[in-house]
């Protein structure tokens, strides 16, 4: 853990869930332990490895597999984006380590969590840039005569569904703008859906959700502006096309093609309005999207308590969305596992 002695002249300016403070004269320090303290629940069940993605910026990701599949195809290819505002959060952090082994076993698909450079040191576009090169990373592994067989014996390059929570979400939206229909600037990798788990979408104007919301929620409305105010471009508001899909300077999404996009919010999240709004619009512009809300889960409660049935029951969902989706006629034959 970093340590900052304070003078009469410095004091914190901000603070992020015991995980980041920033101090007056603009110093950062980060703690080296992760904000959700949870066990590490590592039965065997799911094999993993860290990998760097991006040798010049020393970013890794981590791969699952299940250890045992009933399954003669390969697997499905299921990028988790960590959140965390875009300041805090990690693949290494064990909530997301807990939820990844549960996806892994339970969509039996091989689970790619790949890390970001995080905010106020790098400010926005810098996720966004890294999200991409982590998928750039799995298009170099599927045209590699070097073939890392960890990976590429058990995984389907055809199936890619690429999944957020908060701002991972956000940045899975963002990637899917970039990348389109079919995603061919990843061949032969392609992506076939989008699972946006609470995404962290913003904007100046107020939602009902966010203006009327508990003060004592999860993700309280002074924590989200904390977040975004560490996060956005130097003097950019919430309106950034990056935060809002719909601010006056945000491309229209109403002619682009995008790959099939399921939402998932909790009825109790203040972020629930602008993932509503989201989904509402897309689909009267006859985009191939679902809305799902769970009646008074907060946001992430899928991570926070994953054995909850309402964390059981997306789960289950999102089973389906991949099963839906898949294009069954790319899955080729095991060679072992």
């Amino acid at each position: 853990m970093s340590k900052i002695t304070l003078t009469s002249h410095l004091h914190e300016v901000d603070e992020c869930r015991g995980a980041l403070r920033v101090y007056s004269d603009g110093s950062i320090w980060r703690s080296s332990k992760p904000s959700f303290d949870v066990p590490v629940n590592d039965d065997g069940s799911v094999l993993w490895k860290d990998v760097i993605f991006d040798d010049s910026l020393n970013l890794q990701l981590r791969l699952y597999k299940p250890a045992i599949s009933p399954s003669f195809t390969k697997l499905p290819i299921f990028y988790y984006i960590h959140g965390g505002g875009f300041c805090i959060g990690s693949r290494t952090w064990p909530n997301c380590q807990n939820y990844c082994f549960k996806l892994a076993l339970e969509l039996q698909a091989v689970v790619i969590s790949p890390d970001y450079r995080l905010a106020p040191e790098n400010r926005l576009p810098a996720a966004i840039e890294d999200g991409f090169m982590a998928l750039k990373w799995l298009q170099a592994q599927a045209k590699s005569e070097t073939l890392d067989t960890w990976l590429t014996d058990v995984a389907d390059f055809g199936n890619l569904f690429i999944s957020g929570d908060s701002a991972g979400g956000n940045i899975a939206h963002n990637l899917a703008v970039r990348l389109g229909t079919g995603s061919p600037e990843l061949a032969p990798v392609q992506v076939r859906g989008y699972v946006l788990l609470a995404p962290f979408f913003g904007g100046t104007m107020r939602t009902k959700s966010e203006a009327e919301g508990p003060k004592e929620a999860f993700l309280n409305m002074e924590l989200i502006d904390r977040f975004w105010r560490l996060s956005v471009p130097v003097g950019d508001t919430t309106d950034h096309p990056l935060v809002n899909p719909f601010g006056s300077y945000s491309p229209s999404l109403e002619s682009m093609a995008l790959d099939p996009i399921l939402v998932v919010v909790g009825g109790s999240d203040l972020l629930k309005d602008r993932a509503d709004v989201y989904a509402k619009r897309l689909k009267t512009w006859g985009k191939k999207i679902e809305y799902v809300e769970f009646e008074g889960q907060q946001h992430g409660f899928f991570t926070i308590d994953p054995n909850s049935d309402a964390a059981k029951e997306l789960m289950l969902i999102i089973k389906r969305f991949i099963d839906d989706y898949s294009c069954l006629d790319s899955r080729q034959q095991l060679k072992h596992f």
